[in-house]
């Protein structure tokens, strides 16, 4: 390339250069285009009526009223977080609630779950599983099986059966669905020491680990913007939304030397049967004391 196709070319680019230069900073003055003309960021106006299980969340402390605050506008504009938990929300909520219902669970507490796993089989750090994030020791505590083979946290119906058991007991003892939920974050022991030795008996009067003091402000925000998503932004048609496939269930008092063939018989792939049930964790069922299970196959 000769010298003066070099200054040629050199020029041209200064010229688009300026030229975009020149657009850019022109919107900056064009009311049309600026950022706070296109895009808002609103405060939220929290409702009177924020409760869990009908305990009243006491808005005129200023302290609860920020922290409430705080949960609702993180669940708000993290917008795509409180979609999928919006979507993944119908594809569950119908097999929760009359579970929680037979139970004797409050309605809400479909939300704590929500809050605990978001819906998704994985496994916490701390090595919590299963929808409602069940430790090993807590889980065995209330006679579900776990190991290797078999994990019955990832068991819906009977991890939300203990579920029940462990809020129940704690409501039982401290008078409250809001400390019941409260000690499901921090433990009963936790929570009962803490209110001793502060001399309270209600979670919006008790100074609590960061974790808890957000815990169940975090469930009465996932209730409030999952149950008015509109009000808050979320727009989405009715097929938009996750469902979850019809089942039929076999029982099984045996054992299963490969799940993968299992799955064949019923002309359904060992991916399939896994994603409905999944406390089956190997490639088979040892099953040696012949205990009754139910397997849940798709319909196609």
């Amino acid at each position: 390339m000769n010298k003066s196709i070099r200054i040629l070319s050199l020029l041209s680019i200064l010229i688009v250069t300026l030229f975009f230069f020149n657009a850019i900073h022109k919107n900056d003055d064009d009311p049309k285009l600026s950022t706070h003309k296109t895009y808002k960021i609103k405060a939220l106006k929290l409702p009177n009526n924020l409760n869990l299980a009908g305990e009243r969340v006491p808005l005129e402390k200023l302290d609860i009223k920020e922290r409430m605050d705080r949960e609702l506008l993180v669940n708000t504009y993290w917008q795509s977080n409180g979609l999928l938990l919006i979507k993944r929300a119908n594809k569950y909520f119908p097999i929760l609630e009359p579970l929680l219902k037979k139970y004797g669970l409050p309605d809400d507490f479909k939300f704590l779950a929500l809050a605990e796993s978001a819906f998704i089989d994985e496994t916490s750090s701390a090595g919590a599983a299963g929808m409602w994030h069940f430790m090993k020791t807590t889980g065995k505590e209330y006679g579900l099986e776990i190991n290797k083979n078999v994990d019955e946290r990832y068991n819906i119906e009977k991890s939300t059966k203990v579920a029940a058991e462990y809020l129940k007991k704690a409501k039982k003892r401290f008078g409250s669905w809001t400390l019941a939920a409260a000690a499901y974050n921090a433990g009963n022991y936790g929570i009962a020491k803490r209110l001793k030795t502060q001399q309270v008996t209600s979670y919006y009067d008790a100074l609590l680990p960061d974790e808890t003091e957000r815990y169940v402000f975090r469930i009465i925000a996932l209730k409030e913007v999952i149950s008015n998503p509109q009000k808050y932004g979320f727009v989405f048609e009715k097929q938009d939304l996750y469902t979850l496939q019809k089942t039929r269930t076999v029982k099984v008092d045996t054992a299963i030397a490969n799940i993968a063939s299992f799955a064949k018989k019923f002309g359904i792939t060992y991916k399939e049967l896994k994603l409905h049930n999944s406390w089956l964790r190997e490639n088979k069922l040892n099953n040696k004391s012949r205990k009754l299970y139910e397997i849940k196959i798709p319909v196609k």
